[in-house]
């Protein structure tokens, strides 16, 4: 697998386990370092991994939480550094998202998660996503 493609299947993953709320899975893909960050839409700043996987706990374990779905994803690499700008639909928003990776052994693992509301995209951008949350 090129590292692009690996690159955006991590992002993929990260996807796939907020959809389907998979807490071990959400903690395998982020970094064990103690420094990874996290800005949740109109949360204040992270700054430690158990804040931040304290954060996804309390988002995954949430029975209301709307399906997400990951639009438009494009990776940028730089060195052991990599960069995945998408868009998220959650609900009826769309949100713009930035998810950084450090490249770990041969896994990219994630360092940061940042995601805002952006300005609204096509509607083949909003269309909802066929994996619903369980």
């Amino acid at each position: 697998m090129s590292d692009d493609a690996a690159l955006l299947f991590a992002n993929e993953a990260f996807y796939h386990a907020f959809r389907t709320r998979d807490l071990a899975a959400m903690e395998r893909l982020w970094s064990a370092h103690p420094s990874v960050t996290c800005i949740h839409p109109g949360w204040r700043v992270l700054h430690a991994r158990d804040d931040v996987m304290a954060s996804w706990k309390g988002i995954l374990d949430n029975a209301d939480a709307p399906p997400i779905a990951c639009r438009e994803p494009r990776g940028h690499i730089h060195g052991a550094f990599g960069l995945v700008l998408c868009y998220e639909v959650i609900g009826g928003s769309v949100l713009a998202a930035t998810n950084a990776f450090l490249l770990e052994g041969r896994d990219w693992r994630m360092i940061h998660h940042q995601a805002g509301p952006c300005e609204l995209k096509p509607a083949q951008l909003v269309a909802p996503d066929p994996e619903p949350m369980q």
